[in-house]
């Protein structure tokens, strides 16, 4: 099992979109079940840095998840395009194994 975890600062004025948009059952996580092989996402928030969100996205592998990003790149592509306007930035943290 591998998570992808992504950090967020969120548009003040869109929080409640992006909270849906990039929650566990937001549109990020149904074109991600697309994948049988994509196991969920969390979406957690810090309590002392107002707008900063993470995402975990859980999948079998790595491999999976760049199969799945080959074979619904237009799509990804065009969620990602109109998600921008939802944060003021983005950082990828990094790809995590479970031990």
């Amino acid at each position: 099992m591998i998570y992808i975890i992504w950090e967020f600062q969120v548009n003040p004025q869109l929080t409640s979109e992006f909270e849906q948009t990039y929650g566990p059952q937001g549109k990020w996580s149904t074109l991600f079940q697309k994948s049988k092989n994509y196991h969920g996402t969390t979406l957690i928030k810090d309590t002392n840095k107002p707008g900063r969100y993470l995402t975990i996205d859980s999948w079998n592998q790595l491999s999976d998840f760049d199969q799945f990003k080959k074979e619904f790149s237009k799509e990804y592509e065009s969620l990602d395009q109109s998600c921008e306007k939802l944060t003021l930035s983005e950082n990828k943290i990094g790809i995590f194994e479970k031990i």
